[in-house]
């Protein structure tokens, strides 16, 4: 395979990538339909951190502007993404007129979009995946004159590999990496950062973790908190806060679209409400009794409604029931967090950060070290905006 290319440090053109994996997904057409209406001023940058004050006032230098990243990404899809846009408006998620006002953004970006992998017939190995992966990743930085692109994984999720091999290194493999970990792997020999906002294996995997520990590279996260699990984050501290003792917690999720029916499979949805777990545990000290159950609604869309039943012990054992219900749209919520860490991570490597960024475990169920409160949470990501200001000014 080709040596890896760091690429660090400012180089002047002030444009940065996002490579989107499952750039035609839900969630990747949000993230562009939605940064083409906040550059052209058409909607403000609601639930974007990167533009609250901590970020802001002053600003941050190294954090690059919204004006500035250019899209691409991988996928195995073929709807290209106006198209796709225009049935996103038809189901509710983006406004009505929108992928008209930005037809010529989103059709920029699909045009940057390389077919993924592997796919049925793909006599291709892991070694010539990975390859190809990290060629299309250095040649859409040199078509577009890049300083720096950030790879993203908001594909569908994946099972975890049942049998993870145990090898130290990347090579040779004895075992298929699942595709996750091969475009993570393909970040890493490009030089690229790495974010995963999915619970899929990618940089995890036991194969990749040495080589991502020793990369030069910033890489952050797993499985993005978007709602259920952000509400756990809130509510499990009052609990422990409050020496209220839970007895049992549990939730239903209800969802459609591509995410629902990729989660009917039993192991993808393990994976999935794993960190929906560990917040408890981490938080609790242990995990209470109960499940969360995922069940795919296809008349939902791309809508979901997440329920909590909580049972606790308040004083003189007296028995008390919190019930929470969360509606929304998942790819509304998770694409201003996406384009937040888009920039935070190129601001990172601008800097000359690198390794693991707990710091941004505010964004994600499974983060990399650090608490799992979201106000500990938010104190450490106020914290990393002071660290990335300093150090781009020094």
């Amino acid at each position: 395979m080709p040596g890896r290319d760091v690429g660090g440090g400012p180089q002047g053109t002030g444009r940065t990538g996002v490579w989107l994996i499952g750039a035609r997904g839900s969630v990747a057409t949000t993230v562009v339909a939605g940064w083409a209406a906040l550059t052209a001023g058409l909607h403000p940058p609601t639930g974007m951190v990167t533009e609250t004050a901590p970020f802001t006032d002053p600003p941050v230098p190294s954090l690059p502007p919204l004006t500035s990243l250019v899209f691409g990404g991988h996928d195995t899809a073929a709807c290209p993404l106006p198209k796709r846009a225009e049935e996103l408006a038809a189901g509710g998620v983006l406004p009505y007129g929108l992928p008209r006002a930005v037809h010529a953004e989103l059709a920029a970006a699909d045009a940057a979009i390389r077919p993924g992998g592997p796919q049925h017939g793909d006599t291709r190995d892991d070694a010539e995946l990975v390859a190809a992966f990290a060629a299309d990743l250095r040649a859409f930085r040199r078509e577009h004159d890049l300083d720096r692109t950030v790879v993203i994984n908001v594909a569908s999720t994946e099972p975890a590999p049942a049998h993870p091999p145990g090898a130290a290194g990347p090579e040779p493999y004895t075992d298929r990496l699942p595709a996750s970990s091969l475009y993570a792997h393909a970040a890493l020999r490009a030089g690229c950062p790495y974010l995963n906002f999915t619970p899929s294996a990618g940089l995890h995997h036991p194969l990749l973790q040495e080589m991502a520990r020793s990369s030069g590279l910033p890489y952050a996260g797993r499985d993005g908190k978007t709602g259920q699990t952000l509400l756990r984050s809130v509510l499990a501290p009052m609990f422990a806060q409050r020496a209220l003792t839970v007895r049992a917690w549990s939730g239903s999720n209800l969802l459609g679209g591509g995410d629902g029916a990729a989660l009917t499979d039993p192991g993808a949805a393990a994976a999935k409400n794993a960190g929906k777990a560990r917040v408890l545990a981490d938080t609790l000290g242990e995990l209470p009794p109960g499940e969360v159950h995922i069940d795919n609604v296809p008349a939902l869309g791309d809508w979901k409604t997440a329920w909590d039943h909580i049972a606790f012990d308040g004083f003189l054992g007296n028995r008390m029931v919190l019930q929470t219900i969360w509606q929304g749209c998942d790819s509304a919520l998770a694409a201003p967090l996406v384009l937040d860490l888009a920039r935070l991570l190129a601001a990172a490597h601008t800097v000359g950060l690198s390794g693991p960024q707990p710091a941004l475990g505010f964004f994600f169920k499974d983060p990399d070290g650090g608490p799992s409160a979201l106000a500990e949470q938010y104190a450490a990501l106020t914290d990393y905006a002071d660290l990335l200001r300093a150090r781009g000014q020094a």
